[in-house]
């Protein structure tokens, strides 16, 4: 009987891997000087596996990112955006 009762769980967490935690990070960038440059960040933050939305703001030089924190991170998404010619820094 006490074998089933942990049987059970075990086959349960097999069934359905756990939720990857989504997170939202803004990005100042720099660079952006003309109206193409936020359609050239947005696509290298696209880029990226783990991002789920992007939002570049060419007036505020910022870019509010989402993405699944188990596959990505602020340090990948700043080196896409620095490889792409806008280096950039995660906010606090």
């Amino acid at each position: 009987m006490a074998l089933r009762h942990l049987l059970i769980p075990a086959m349960l967490a097999l069934t359905f891997p756990a939720l990857a935690a989504e997170r939202t990070v803004v990005l100042d960038i720099d660079n952006m000087y003309c109206a193409t440059c936020p359609y050239i960040v947005r696509q290298a933050l696209l880029g990226v596996d783990g991002v789920k939305n992007v939002s570049v703001s060419l007036d505020d030089s910022t870019a509010t990112v989402v993405f699944d924190d188990d596959t990505t991170g602020p340090d990948l998404l700043t080196a896409a955006t620095t490889d792409a010619g806008y280096p950039a820094r995660a906010r606090p």
